[in-house]
């Protein structure tokens, strides 16, 4: 097993998840099997308390595991399923540790951070790198370990201090370092400072780790006079210096990489069995960037939700997003929606706030109403929703967002004006969405309904299950609490509003559609955690679809795009038309 460390210095938040991400990819492409491991020093369990203004969204695996969202880059990426133990925390590393000590299992001994801290991290991490993450089940070959936070925080000691002892357990040719670091450049002199770069390096040697690639975050990339100066303060050649300079979109920065020799690079110095041929992977990620940067028409969606000051909180639903309007050669654009500034209140509180929030939401192609937990600007996703129904403006409703739509349908076509949620109103008299007999109210965290179920589709007419390639079943993943109240469900089938997916039982309304209408979709599972750059995910597919005007040719053609909206096959992908042999752009 080889192992690739990805330690960050400077600042947090410098992308050291996408270069670990774009690392294994382009390993990937050389034919290996890749896996990843995702460190958080802080002392959570897991992300699944997290606020998303703290940390970004939190992803959901296969598995159930509440994870941090840079396992959703590794996913996409590398087109990988990871199971919760690739997410590595301190309070995990303790929780077990601790759990030995009580069962006895140190004979006596102090426990303390070496040896007994540190050895649990190594064996940890041998032992998760060792598990197939691959569709047809081969052991990884190469593990990449991405450690969060930066070089020199007091949380992260420990972690150093284990792979500073791993480096020699494994020998040499079986562990390399990657550091991450930024470069700046002050706008009063515009030129690029190393000190920086250079502190950070010396605070990794000096706690016993040597970096083989220095990766450099930078605005404008690096002039040579600069790379010299890092390679010579920094104890590495100038060709271990690789600039990673801001570009048009995260699809490049695997070719960036790429274009400066990091695999031959990695490969002589881990002594990876590898040919170095042309690989159509890269070609479709190369394809995939160009078109990017190259789209002409634009569609437009409204992102109405809680957290929208703070992009990440959404990272996966704005990822499902792109990767749909690239399949169908558009530019996106996102309006972002605060929701409670759609709600009456804000209209005698702040009325510019309240007007730009509506005129936001009118000039949008489509609506999507992602999920959320508690009661703060449910009221104006249901405006929202309100407004997209009656309009016949494309709709899709995630989780919350699927829930509100059946509060709105009941509230405002079949009269029951105070149907809710027993979330926000417990004594409702028309509960159209209730607690799931599993929920623990006493405990706040992993007592949801999480991790990858099925959905088996009741109707041969649903959209979506057409969207699905005419699909029985899929099976998705989930994260909630509540769900739709099955006795009330009669009321709405005959009024037109379908609960064309159900559980395995029959008693979870999974996906709701709505006649007479180009495009009104709920879920309440989360589709964009298996979203793909080259396998869009089907509910936000057909949502981009519907408000791109391109729905219904696209489902009388047999669920087929036109030649110039698929990728080409010269890169062995898996386009959505795979009849058309050979494409060049």
């Amino acid at each position: 097993m080889k192992y690739i460390l990805v330690t960050g210095g400077v600042i947090s938040g410098i992308g050291k998840g996408i270069i670990a991400s774009s690392v294994g990819l382009i390993l990937k492409s050389c034919g290996l099997h890749v896996t990843a491991i995702k460190i958080d020093p802080y002392i959570n369990i897991d992300a699944g308390t997290f606020s998303p203004y703290e940390h970004g969204e939190v992803f959901v695996l296969d598995d159930g595991g509440e994870v941090d969202l840079d396992l959703g880059n590794y996913e996409r990426f590398l087109d990988i399923r990871l199971t919760r133990d690739n997410n590595l925390t301190t309070g995990k590393i303790y929780q077990s540790v601790i759990n030995k000590e009580r069962r006895g299992d140190y004979l006596g001994k102090t426990v303390q951070v070496v040896p007994h801290i540190t050895d649990a991290i190594q064996e940890w991490v041998v032992k998760q790198a060792k598990i197939s993450v691959d569709d047809d089940g081969v052991e990884p070959q190469v593990c990449v370990i991405e450690l969060g936070g930066t070089v020199g925080d007091i949380e992260s000691m420990p972690f150093i201090e284990a792979f500073r002892q791993f480096q020699f357990k494994v020998k040499r040719d079986n562990f390399c370092n990657i550091h991450v670091s930024l470069v700046p450049q002050p706008s009063a002199t515009g030129e690029q400072k190393t000190k920086p770069t250079q502190n950070s390096v010396r605070e990794l040697r000096g706690l016993g780790l040597s970096p083989d690639l220095i990766m450099c975050r930078c605005a404008t990339p690096l002039e040579n006079a600069v790379k010299e100066k890092i390679s010579m303060f920094c104890h590495v050649e100038p060709t271990q210096v690789i600039c990673v300079a801001d570009v048009s979109s995260i699809y490049r920065v695997p070719l960036l990489l790429e274009d400066q020799g990091v695999v031959g690079y990695i490969c002589q110095r881990l002594d990876l069995p590898i040919e170095m041929r042309a690989r159509k992977m890269l070609t479709k990620w190369k394809e995939m960037s160009d078109r990017s940067d190259r789209l002409l028409e634009h569609v437009s969606v409204a992102l109405v939700g809680k957290y929208t000051k703070f992009s990440d909180s959404y990272a996966s639903v704005i990822k499902a997003l792109e990767h749909s309007a690239l399949a169908i050669n558009h530019k996106l654009e996102i309006k972002f929606i605060d929701s409670a500034d759609l709600e009456p209140n804000t209209l005698q509180e702040e009325p510019v706030k309240y007007h730009e929030a509506w005129q936001k939401l009118c000039s949008a192609d489509g609506v999507l109403v992602p999920g959320g937990f508690g009661v703060r600007g449910t009221e104006g996703k249901i405006q929202a929703i309100s407004w997209a129904r009656k309009k016949k403006k494309p709709f899709l409703g995630i989780c919350l967002g699927m829930q509100l739509a059946v509060c709105e349908f009941a509230r405002n076509v079949l009269g029951w004006q105070d149907a809710n949620s027993t979330e926000f109103h417990p004594e409702s008299k028309h509960p159209v969405v209730i607690d799931m007999p599993e929920h623990n109210p006493g405990q706040m965290g992993g007592t949801m309904r999480l991790g990858k179920r099925r959905t088996i589709f009741k109707s041969n007419t649903s959209i979506l299950r057409k969207l699905y390639g005419d699909a029985e079943y899929v099976d998705e993943r989930h994260r909630h609490r509540f769900e739709v109240n099955p006795e009330l469900k009669h009321h709405f089938e005959e009024r037109g509003f379908h609960f064309v997916g159900q559980d395995i039982e029959g008693e979870r309304m999974e996906v709701i559609e709505l006649d007479d209408h180009a495009y009104f979709v709920g879920v309440q599972y989360h589709p964009e955690f298996t979203s793909r750059p080259i396998k869009p995910s089907p509910p936000y597919f057909g949502l981009l679809l519907a408000a791109a005007g391109k729905l219904q040719s696209y489902l009388q053609k047999g669920c087929r795009l036109s030649p110039r909206d698929t990728y080409s096959d010269r890169s062995d992908s898996s386009s959505p038309d795979s009849e058309i042999a050979e494409l060049k752009f």
